[in-house]
């Protein structure tokens, strides 16, 4: 009698392991999150209570009214989204021109700018960060918006030509020529024909360079001195007191801070998950 058995049982058992794996890769990722949420309706006190719940008794939501009630903290917000827009916009503009002259264009040190392009991606932020703290005090940006905005679009812009370069290099080159002949320019063939088939990959930049400005924080904290313009990740370290800490503000802040993030991800995520395979496709 062979001990081997159906292939039709093997299958079934195969994939019941699959979803078990899945399901407990989903816990061990997901319970962190569930966890944060919980601990934001919680007081001090009861996030350290054993044994611990995940479901709180006394449910009180006293510590996003202080969030959303404290100009201060508000500001912290105000700063995050004021920052994060405009890097994603002028990193879309630049990023979009950029890739689309590397794309259909030869020019003079092409490919060494190229290199530096890609180089850029290799470089650890942190290994720039007194050089650029020189820069922007040398050039008196220092606790300033364009401070925060020039320096984290030196990390999108690599990313946004290298994305676009390989989304563009996916479009065929007739479309350029119909419009050459049509009489249009390079200009029209872009921003006309071209960024509107674009998308997907215009929106995976846009949601990336979105994400990477909003959630960092050690320029943030280096190029910014006021509480007036204090990004939330910063905002979010503040409230770790010097005596005590305000962990169920501090999980109310987070909550608050990535929902921007998840609300676009949900949003576009058709559109994110597209450009991400299509610039990936040809470069």
């Amino acid at each position: 009698m062979s001990s081997a058995l159906p292939k039709s049982v093997s299958k079934r058992l195969s994939q019941i392991g699959i979803i078990l794996v899945l399901i407990i890769g989903a816990l061990f990722a997901g319970f962190p999150v569930l966890w944060m949420i919980s601990s934001s309706f919680k007081s001090n006190t009861e996030i350290f209570a054993y044994p611990p719940s995940l479901i709180t008794d006394s449910f009180s939501a006293s510590a996003y009214r202080t969030v959303l009630t404290d100009p201060t903290k508000v500001r912290f917000f105000i700063n995050s989204y004021v920052v994060s827009t405009l890097v994603m916009i002028f990193t879309l503009f630049v990023g979009i021109m950029g890739g689309y002259s590397f794309s259909r264009y030869e020019f003079p040190f092409k490919q060494a700018l190229n290199m530096i392009v890609i180089g850029v991606q290799a470089i650890p932020p942190i290994t720039l960060l007194i050089p650029y703290f020189s820069l922007i005090v040398l050039l008196r940006l220092y606790n300033t918006y364009p401070a925060l905005i020039l320096t984290y679009m030196v990390f999108t812009l690599s990313y946004a030509i290298i994305m676009m370069t390989g989304y563009f290099n996916t479009l065929p080159r007739a479309l350029d020529e119909a419009v050459m002949i049509d009489g249009g320019s390079s200009f029209v063939a872009l921003w006309r024909v071209l960024v509107p088939i674009s998308l997907p990959g215009i929106v995976s930049v846009g949601v990336y360079t979105f994400m990477l400005a909003w959630n960092e924080f050690l320029f943030a904290l280096t190029l910014t001195k006021t509480l007036n313009m204090r990004t939330v990740p910063v905002g979010i370290q503040m409230l770790m007191g010097q005596h005590s800490y305000e962990w169920n503000e501090m999980m109310a802040m987070s909550v608050l801070g990535s929902l921007p993030v998840l609300i676009l991800f949900l949003i576009f995520q058709r559109f994110f998950i597209a450009g991400m395979t299509a610039g990936s496709v040809k470069g």
